[in-house]
């Protein structure tokens, strides 16, 4: 399934976030301490999200590795922007190859590919719960090999962002972003649906701890999770395969089949733990 070429937002994603965000980023909550523990339910893959995708225009619903615990929906994908490309390999996995990567370039200048993630606090209108009830922790993996270097913060509470924002009965394309702290704050407060696309470049540009080569193949992970004052009570996360051309696809493939069966070990213990 994928996502169409008409993307309003994709290329200024972070236009109101990026510096406060990275710039601040020591100053960050990173929330390390609250450790996994054993509420998240089991991982979904290949679903819709509720209500729909509400972020820009011309962007598809599907294809997004979700849980569904404790009233929340936890979702991500990984995808092309703007050329429609989403390659799920239906187990939390999402692979691309360079030439994938470059048909990004006549919109962004660079090779890319986007994460999308959402998050829902009410997504069967039982709980009542709004975006500000919980906080949150993304995980965002740098290092293409089998280590991991993440850089963890949490992406909606206790700053300003861009996320376009909205509840069970926004349409396609319908979310509301803020442009000041105090109607952000408002928005977080009275509403259950919040999404955003993003890429490693608007992080490692920013940041020197985290570079970011998109010509460099590997495994890329990235965790979602949402917390109450006892923890845990839903995480998703993805992994993000990029992969030279096909003429060295079989042997890379080889080698990322390993690291990830490594990684999914590692990823179900530390659910479980």
């Amino acid at each position: 399934m994928g996502t169409s070429g008409a993307v309003r937002r994709e290329g200024n994603l972070m236009r109101l976030s990026t510096i406060r965000i990275l710039s601040a980023a020591a100053s960050v909550a990173f929330l390390a301490g609250f450790g996994m523990t054993a509420q998240a339910g089991p991982l979904l893959f290949d679903q819709n999200i509720t209500p729909d995708i509400i972020f820009g225009s011309g962007n598809t619903n599907g294809g997004f590795t979700v849980d569904r615990s404790n009233g929340v929906e936890l979702g991500l994908r990984a995808k092309i922007p703007f050329t429609g490309v989403l390659h799920s390999n239906g187990d939390g996995t999402y692979s691309y190859s360079f030439a994938d990567e470059n048909g990004a370039i006549p919109h962004t200048g660079a090779p890319a590919w986007n994460f999308d993630w959402t998050v829902n606090t009410d997504f069967g209108g039982t709980t009542g719960n709004k975006i500000n009830a919980f906080t949150y922790r993304l995980d965002i993996d740098f290092d293409p090999s089998a280590a991991t270097n993440f850089f963890s913060f949490d992406p909606i509470t206790g700053t300003f962002f861009d996320h376009s924002i909205g509840n069970n009965g926004t349409a396609n394309g319908g979310g509301t972003e803020a442009t000041d702290a105090g109607t952000y704050a408002t928005l977080i407060a009275n509403n259950n649906v919040l999404q955003q696309s993003w890429r490693h470049a608007f992080f490692a540009s920013a940041v020197p701890a985290f570079p970011y080569d998109p010509l460099v193949a590997g495994t890329y992970d990235i965790v979602l999770t949402a917390f109450d004052v006892n923890g845990v009570i839903a995480s998703t996360q993805i992994q993000v395969n990029i992969i030279p051309e096909p003429g060295t696809l079989m042997l890379f493939a080889f080698g990322l089949f390993g690291l990830a069966l490594l990684r999914r070990r590692r990823i179900t213990a530390t659910r479980r733990a």
